[in-house]
């Protein structure tokens, strides 16, 4: 069943009875169409919108505007219960008081009027998904006998009864131990080949989303960053966001500069950037993009090397990187090239991607505008979007909604503050922590602040 999202947006009211305008935009402006029979990965931190996109297309809650197709039907005001779906939940949500098998029977034995089938059907039906998940074997047990994963899988089967036509996993692996959540992921895709039911995946594992998704979705503040095929987004990243989410260790990140078609690190160069125009940019450099030489480009002051079998992960710092640390990956047989004090580097170009400094979009160079507009063209002629026209939310805007987070709530707050309890005067061996200019003391950085309007509001 394909699934096609017009501008899709999700804004909840405002809580602050002071403020009727503070609304939260939770989706803005959402389009993707998801093709028949894939398996589509909704990827972001937390508080991106991803499941709340989901609760959408389930029906579960109403969009303020924008339409939702099943194929041709537009299913937006349609009730969850008539929209075909099926939906696994993140706790499984498993009825304790029943077996394995009425679990999976329940959805059959709600079904009215023409849907409804007989005793024989439901029980046929369901000893089919049941041996389609491999549960088959536990029908007669309660939840409470089965481990975290064939709970799992009691929840899919649940889902699959009603061959729906589009399957909603809400992080459904985030409750499960790191082997198990291996071994789930494995199945979860094995199944959706066997029934090739459109499934639409919400997570913000991107290691899960990578490995079982035919696209991902990348998400932020409601907004989507960029999609397409998981190895094609982590080798052409459109923006810093995205760079700096995919990728386990993470990219490393310096500021540069551009000048003459060179990229300039910390006044080094570096790497020859053709086409490139003069600009201050950040460089992300994947941790398998240095080569390790005596007389490479770039210098880092070595911190330690981590030892992890056929690589070696070497831990350094340098005085343009964004990031605490460097971390290269590179072959346990180049250990010897690595001084006590500094180890240089040559880059590898397909692996350093440059983006603005001001709006942190991708600043392509040489090769990298082929293989990018290849790329595009590709997913065009799929139906897809590489990313989305307008601003997107930049790495900027995070710490800009954090430092108004901390304003000064306003004159009321103020007025209210001088009649609280002033704190004790702390002993001479403290110093200053008695005075009104005092920083605050470790057990009382997480207390609640006051609002305007009475509420607390914990940090």
């Amino acid at each position: 069943m394909k699934v096609v999202l017009e501008h899709l947006t999700k804004i909840f009211p405002s809580r602050n009875k002071k403020d009727k305008n503070a609304e939260v935009v939770a989706v803005n402006d959402f389009d993707l169409v998801i093709p028949d029979g894939k398996l589509i990965g909704l990827l972001g931190p937390s508080g991106c919108g991803k499941s709340t996109t989901l609760f959408m297309i389930s029906g579960l809650q109403a969009p303020s505007s924008g339409k939702i197709y099943f194929g041709d039907d537009d299913v937006t005001k349609l009730a969850p219960e008539n929209r075909g779906i099926g939906l696994v939940f993140q706790n499984y949500a498993l009825y304790p008081h029943m077996t394995v098998q009425q679990n999976i029977l329940f959805p059959l034995q709600n079904l009215k009027g023409e849907n409804r089938l007989s005793k024989e059907e439901m029980l046929k039906r369901t000893n089919e998904v049941a041996k389609l998940v491999q549960i088959d074997e536990y029908l007669n047990r309660k939840p409470s006998e089965l481990s975290g994963g064939q709970q799992q899988r009691v929840a899919i089967a649940r889902a699959l009864v009603k061959m729906p036509r589009v399957l909603l996993l809400d992080e459904p692996l985030s409750n499960l131990d790191a082997r198990l959540r291996l071994q789930t992921r494995e199945e979860i895709r094995r199944i959706q080949r066997d029934t090739q039911i459109t499934t639409i995946f919400v997570t913000h594992d991107q290691e899960e989303a990578m490995s079982i998704s035919d696209f991902i979705v990348v998400m932020k503040l409601g907004v989507i960053m960029q999609t397409g095929r998981p190895q094609w987004v982590y080798d052409d990243p459109a923006n810093l966001f995205v760079a700096k989410f995919l990728g386990t260790p993470p990219i490393n990140v310096f500021k540069g500069t551009v000048e003459g078609e060179k990229l300039y690190i910390g006044g080094q160069e570096v790497l020859a950037v053709k086409g490139a125009a003069d600009q201050e940019v950040y460089v992300g450099i994947r941790p398998e993009g240095f080569i390790l030489k005596k007389d490479g480009k770039l210098a880092c002051k070595v911190s330690g090397i981590d030892v992890m079998g056929r690589d070696v992960s070497v831990v350094s710092t340098h005085t343009s990187s964004v990031n605490p640390l460097v971390r290269s990956i590179i072959s346990s047989d180049e250990m010897g090239n690595i001084s006590a004090e500094e180890a240089r580097f040559d880059l590898k170009p397909h692996k350093v991607f440059l983006f603005n400094r001001e709006t942190e979009q991708r600043v392509y160079f040489g090769e990298q505008n082929e293989a990018h507009e290849k790329m595009v063209a590709e997913m065009k002629e799929a139906g897809q979007y590489y990313v989305h026209e307008g601003p997107l939310p930049r790495e900027a805007d995070d710490a800009e909604r954090h430092t108004e987070a901390e304003a000064p709530k306003g004159f009321f707050a103020k007025v209210k503050s001088l009649f609280k309890k002033k704190p004790k005067e702390a002993p001479a061996e403290n110093g200053d922590m008695g005075s009104e200019n005092a920083e605050p003391s470790a057990e009382n950085a997480d207390m609640p602040v006051e609002k305007e309007n009475g509420e607390s509001e914990a940090e």
